[in-house]
């Protein structure tokens, strides 16, 4: 392989559009949750107060004015509901359509396959996550598509920015059929400035093998460093960001010198690449999207096919007791890791997403705290607006879910639909449970 050497990035991405204009007649001017625990991904403890909404926005949290709540629609926590930040997914396919197998995915017709990946992005907002990072498209514009219908109120759905087919190079790609080919720095510029011309606020770089593959195992690297900085100084210098598929040790060196913003997978990290996360974790997230990989290694892939003696004879096995081990380095060291990905496989099926924040505390020795921290405060981080998303705080977009019960003492309610009492995004009531006593004041 070619010697890897220092390079520079001219320019950072800015931050995409994720307003929405999804405002209903009958939504309330103000929301009113009253009685309340509030966890408000600020690192302090639930306390007990009011939230109060007015708009798209967020104006009040604790102590609420009683003459500002004047009119408010009332919800009612009783002393014991949770009001926290929605959540997000940082590795998201809203075009994977639960198939047995990638080759599946381009099974459906446009026509359906367009309204299964509107149907993921209501599935998603259904399971307390208002937040979703864009991590490959099925077909073009699928993902491009679907957030413009999100944005202007068509359809529900969570804040997206949307990403288009991955980039791979010959011979390098994970699923042929839904990939976009560059090979060298100048095709690599050219297919860049295709997927942007058409929308996409992310670009995927698909690097390197996956052992759920027979023939391309996951430590196999398949771009060079020149096209991994063509690549994302082409994205950069136009305001987007770059995701990797880079699970081996060289690809997270070279997204690290390249200067990529979001590195998925990461399993096979090794010291070198360990202290270059470390020096750059204020610029860079990483995704593992470990729910497959455990979920095929546990069985629950058997009745599609996929045996667990399969799974550790491909690697799989292996590669999640690594990647384990990396994630919980990294945490110890800092980096910012975020759950999320590779939901709708038929054995990791869309809905299940909160799956990632158990595994973030039984694999990776999180605290059930800093778990929730990673899947809404740092959301807000990586979708560019951490001022304004993945808090409870005054000022912040008005994205929250309301738990029946403590995610802290158990997170697993977080996997429950039921438990989610009440949803809210940009101040438009999605889901609302009614409880005796709540009522526009």
């Amino acid at each position: 392989m070619e010697s890897i050497s220092e390079s520079t990035v001219p320019y950072r991405p800015t931050p995409a559009d994720i307003t929405l204009h999804n405002h209903k007649p009958s939504d309330p001017a103000k929301i009113l949750f009253e009685n309340v625990q509030i966890l408000d991904s600020t690192g302090r403890l639930p306390y007990p107060g009011s939230v109060l909404i007015e708009g798209e926005r967020i104006v009040s949290v604790g102590d609420v004015d009683p003459s500002a709540a004047e009119g408010a629609f009332r919800i009612d926590g009783h002393g014991q509901k949770t009001l926290m930040s929605g959540l997000v997914d940082a590795h998201t396919h809203l075009s994977w359509n639960n198939a047995r197998n990638l080759d599946e995915l381009l099974k459906l017709p446009v026509e359906e396959h367009v309204l299964a990946t509107a149907n993921s992005a209501k599935t998603y907002l259904d399971c307390g996550y208002t937040m979703c990072f864009g991590a490959a498209a099925a077909r073009t514009r699928l993902d491009i598509a679907v957030k413009a219908s999100i944005k202007s109120g068509l359809i529900p759905g969570p804040r997206t920015l949307a990403n288009a087919p991955e980039i791979a190079t010959t011979a390098g790609a994970t699923v042929p059929s839904i990939t976009q080919y560059a090979d060298g720095p100048h095709e690599m510029r050219k297919t860049v400035r295709e997927l942007i011309k058409l929308g996409a606020d992310n670009i995927k770089l698909s690097m390197t093998g996956d052992n759920f593959l027979d023939e391309m195992p996951s430590q196999e690297t398949y771009f060079t460093l020149e096209e991994t900085v063509a690549a994302v100084e082409e994205a950069h210098n136009r305001g987007k960001r770059v995701c990797a598929h880079a699970r081996s040790a060289t690809s997270v060196k070279m997204c690290l010198i390249a200067d990529v913003d979001v590195i998925y997978h990461a399993s096979f990290t090794d010291e070198e690449g360990m202290n270059m996360l470390e020096r750059q974790k204020d610029s860079v997230f990483v995704a593992p999207a470990i729910n497959l990989p455990i979920a095929t290694c546990a069985g629950e892939a058997v009745p599609f096919g996929v045996t667990v003696e399969m799974a550790e004879k491909q690697g799989l096995v292996h590669e999640v007791d690594v990647a384990c081990k990396a994630m919980a380095e990294m945490h110890r060291r800092g980096i910012r890791v975020l759950p999320g990905g590779d939901f709708g496989f038929a054995w990791a099926p869309h809905g299940t997403y909160a799956r990632d924040l158990q595994h973030f505390v039984d694999r990776f020795g999180y605290t059930p705290m800093e778990s929730i921290l990673a899947a809404t405060a740092l959301g807000g981080e990586i979708m560019g607006y951490p001022d304004e998303l993945g808090k409870v705080q005054p000022g912040y977009y008005a994205d929250v879910i309301l738990v029946d019960g403590d995610p802290l003492a158990d997170i697993a309610v977080l996997q429950d639909q039921e438990k989610l009492h009440a949803i809210v995004i940009n101040g438009h009531i999605h889901k609302h449970v009614v409880s005796s006593g709540e009522h526009a004041a």
